[in-house]
């Protein structure tokens, strides 16, 4: 029974408080009452039935707009006091009773070595009423994250969430999940099995022949941009036939496709002549802007990782495939853990609000001091235009872990800080102490690919020779760098010594060993077509490229491939 809210009232706000109800208060409380009540009522309907019924789409994405905006708001209002969202965070991680405040924790609890892996990012539960309910109150990053990148969306591109306007590109082999936002079921155009193959070639293939199907996509979305990268090469390499399985609505046998499944999905294509012959026109016409030529009402591209081993990726998709489209990386994400969000998503480079009730973070100031003297910051003490390293309290019982990524500091929304991701510490290349970082490694290769006339990088990966073994000879510690190259099929000798050249003049320290013969000359090679797409399935799931290869048999898959 609901009682009538009157001036003079006391309202029970608390066990054992009751506040006065003033004049001004009516609505407000009435209000809150009524909310109150409704809420009260949906958890029970989803408390007593087994499965409730699906909200319209339409209703659907209402709710969601909703309840994404209160989230940015949230955000906003956490932004004004840092400090005290961090040990809040903190406190939720730590053991009930043992939270004595960040100073006491980082005297308890000393920095330990790398992250667990964990997962390329946090998971998003399916939606369901409840779901939509819990994410009223509920404080999980991947919820938050997921509402924040709809509203993100929605308010740059209003199109975006149009039901069935959203190709998917990306390999899940354990399950089906979309990487960058909440999955759900109205916003893709192709089942999620299609991206639960065993084989990531094949889930790649059939999604991108789902995604051609649809010519008024408004978002292309992929996991990473090298599932985006590659399944475009798929489509450059094998547009015939893609083009007779659309005319004929069926799905080519392939290797990884189980045949039970091929059926299953076939059965939701229809033949579709007047589209194939538009995708044979349009791959006639070359593939430089390909994209926004196939579905013209396509408003952005996202890819869920577009920094470290992925840049080189979306920056060859910004210069052909995609050219004319914004790439928007919605997350940030390290060890697993989801991190920070991007908020303005048709700028060219990402950068990411960490967001300060995700994780408890702490920074290391770059360059490295001796280990003994460094003390970390936390993440209301940063400083513009500073690089900082990473250390991680994201999960209960894992704490002060060194992340190994490199942070710079781009700005501040309000006190939170906005960071550009700059390298990963395990990808840097060190035979004799010289650490040469990948970001900086890959700006010297691409340097001597632009001495080489008619070359252009398509991909490359390192391995340091202390992993051949035997293999390698007698010779000096060096690295070996293997390329993937579009329009040059050979290399001549001067024109690999051009690596090992810039090399010598970007880095000093690496010149010094290379005049005393501490460190041996370079050798590159180069790879066939395809050669790092092999690469990538052989990694066993989909985590952003590596730069530097640390296990044989990875570098057996890459040695496999060298034509020259």
């Amino acid at each position: 029974m609901l009682l009538p809210v009157v001036p003079g009232m006391l309202l029970a706000t608390a066990p054992g408080m009751l506040v006065p109800v003033a004049p001004g208060m009516l609505l407000p409380v009435a209000t809150g009452l009524l909310l109150a009540v409704a809420v009260a009522v949906a958890v029970a309907v989803c408390a007593v039935l087994p499965g409730p019924p699906p909200l319209p789409p339409r209703l659907l994405a209402a709710a969601l707009r909703r309840a994404a905006r209160w989230h940015r708001r949230r955000l906003e209002v956490l932004g004004t006091d840092v400090r005290h969202s961090q040990e809040r965070r903190l406190r939720g991680l730590l053991p009930p009773g043992t939270a004595q405040g960040s100073d006491d924790f980082r005297e308890r609890h000393p920095l330990t070595g790398g992250c667990a892996d964990g997962e390329q990012g946090d998971t998003v539960p399916p939606l369901s009423l409840w779901a939509l309910l819990r994410c009223c109150w509920a404080c999980e990053p991947p919820l938050q994250g997921s509402l924040l990148y709809l509203d993100v969306l929605h308010a740059a591109f209003l199109q975006a969430l149009a039901p069935r306007s959203t190709a998917l590109l990306s390999w899940a082999p354990a399950r089906p999940r979309a990487p960058a936002g909440w999955p759900l079921p109205t916003l893709y155009c192709a089942p999620p099995e299609a991206g639960a193959l065993p084989s990531r070639t094949a889930a790649l293939r059939v999604q991108l022949l789902f995604a051609l199907r649809a010519r008024s996509l408004r978002v292309l979305e992929a996991g990473l941009a090298s599932e985006l990268h590659d399944a475009l090469a798929a489509l450059r390499s094998g547009w015939p036939q893609l083009a007779q399985d659309l005319a004929l609505g069926r799905l080519s046998p392939q290797n990884g496709l189980p045949e039970d499944l091929r059926g299953r999905l076939q059965a939701l294509l229809v033949p579709d002549a007047a589209r194939a012959a538009e995708l044979r026109a349009e791959c006639a016409r070359g593939f430089e802007g390909i994209v926004q030529r196939l579905w013209p009402q396509l408003q952005v591209v996202v890819v869920g990782t577009a920094h470290g081993g992925e840049r080189l990726y979306c920056d060859a998709l910004r210069q052909a495939e995609c050219r004319g489209l914004p790439l928007y990386c919605p997350f940030y994400r390290a060890a697993g853990a989801l991190l920070g969000v991007n908020l303005w998503p048709e700028e060219p480079e990402p950068r990411f609000l960490l967001c300060p009730n995700w994780a408890f973070c702490e920074f290391l100031p770059c360059p490295a001091e001796e280990e003994e003297e460094q003390q970390t910051v936390l993440l209301g003490e940063l400083w513009e235009g500073r690089e900082y390293r990473l250390v991680l309290t994201a999960r209960p019982g894992e704490y002060r872990c060194r992340a190994g990524e490199v942070l710079r500091v781009a700005g501040f929304n309000k006190q939170c800080p906005v960071v550009e991701p700059v390298r990963r510490e395990s990808q840097v290349l060190s035979v004799r102490g010289e650490s040469i970082p990948e970001e900086r490694f890959c700006r010297s290769l691409c340097r001597a690919v632009g001495m080489w006339p008619g070359a252009r990088l398509i991909d490359y990966v390192c391995v340091e020779s202390s992993l051949l073994g035997a293999s390698s000879g007698v010779c000096a510690p060096h690295y070996e760098v293997f390329v993937e190259l579009r329009g040059l099929r050979d290399l001549s000798e001067g024109q690999r010594y051009k690596l090992d050249h810039c090399l010598q003049e970007d880095f000093p320290v690496y010149k010094s060993f290379r005049f005393k013969g501490s460190i041996g000359p370079l050798r590159l090679h180069l790879v066939g077509a395809g050669a790092f797409a092999q690469l990538r399935e052989a990694l066993g799931s989909p985590v952003p490229m590596p730069r530097v290869l640390r296990e044989e048999r990875l570098l057996a898959v890459i040695q496999s491939t060298v034509i020259s």
